[in-house]
């Protein structure tokens, strides 16, 4: 298949962006400016890849914002940037999503810093290609724990604290992993779908409280450690590109994009849903074992 060409500003044609966790040289608002002013998100993971540039895109619409995972080197490197290129202030706290108990300590600093959290972003998580045969008890364990037990964790903490007496947002990102049973995908998928139906459980119940709960579950995302660690690399040389409906990968400013959109007064009557932003991908895309095996075998002779 061949792209169609598209004129300059097609509605297809991916926003600019860059590889690394740095912020954007320039950007174009398609929002208003100040559709976030006054408020403030906490991001979990939000000092590398999807969290960062979803961490940009929030401060560049007016949020100041919270950055939380359990490095705070890195944290506190990314905070500059972000408050540097943005102006907004950006409060860099470790946590572990795991521990409830630093949640705790976490929210309760953001709270005395900023005052109010009116926009929960779940982006923490871990993943790896590996077989189901061959996948640890404890390697499993370890995905269930950070990516379902920890959205859960964060967000009932910042619920009680904050978001049950005055309302706010919540978005999880997730991934299309469960929707056809993807191949060497066992752990994460099983903990994505997992949060997928938390968001419809929890919109259910919190929408009374003025709290919209929703999914965005990212495509093909280039520049992150995911697209690396999932043989982003493998398959742009095998010609995946061809396969998917838009004939290219995302970029984390779309992923952004899709989280500034689900955060804003724009999405006021959105809640308990997925927005997939995939360019198409989990309808088309091939689902082959024995080419992501070779990808995991050679990835395992390397960490030896």
């Amino acid at each position: 298949m061949d792209p169609v060409k598209s004129p300059q500003g097609s509605a297809c044609e991916p926003p600019p962006d860059v590889d690394t966790d740095d912020c954007l040289q320039d950007y174009s608002y398609l929002y208003s400016p100040d559709i976030l002013k006054g408020k403030v998100a906490f991001v979990t993971g939000g000092g590398s890849g999807i969290g960062f540039r979803i961490t940009e895109i929030l401060m560049r619409h007016g949020c100041q914002t919270v950055i939380a995972s359990r490095n705070l080197q890195k944290l506190t490197e990314s905070a500059k940037k972000l408050s540097a290129a943005t102006g907004q202030r950006c409060l860099p706290l470790c946590l572990d999503v795991r521990q409830p108990q630093s949640i705790q300590s976490a929210v309760d600093e953001a709270l005395k810093e900023f005052s109010r959290i009116d926009i929960l972003v779940n982006n923490a998580a871990g993943n790896f290609l590996c077989p189901a045969s061959s996948l640890s008890f404890n390697a499993y364990k370890t995905v269930i724990d950070i990516d379902t037990l920890g959205t859960f964790n964060v967000s009932k903490v910042v619920y009680d604290k904050w978001l049950r007496d005055h309302g706010g947002v919540i978005v999880n990102i997730t991934a299309t992993l469960s929707y056809r049973g993807h191949v060497l995908q066992v752990h994460a998928g099983t903990a994505k779908a997992a949060v997928d139906a938390m968001t419809k459980h929890l919109a259910v119940e919190w929408g009374p409280n003025r709290i919209r709960v929703n999914s965005l579950a990212p495509g093909p995302i280039s520049g992150t450690e995911g697209y690396r660690r999932l043989g982003g690399h493998h398959a742009e040389a095998s010609g995946f590109h061809h396969t998917i409906p838009l004939l290219r990968t995302g970029n984390k400013t779309e992923i952004a994009h899709g989280v500034l959109y689900l955060a804003s007064p724009l999405a006021s009557y959105v809640t308990g849903t997925t927005l997939v932003v995939d360019g198409g991908s989990w309808l088309t895309s091939p689902n082959d074992f024995h080419s992501l095996l070779d990808v995991w075998a050679t990835d395992r002779k390397k960490d030896k």
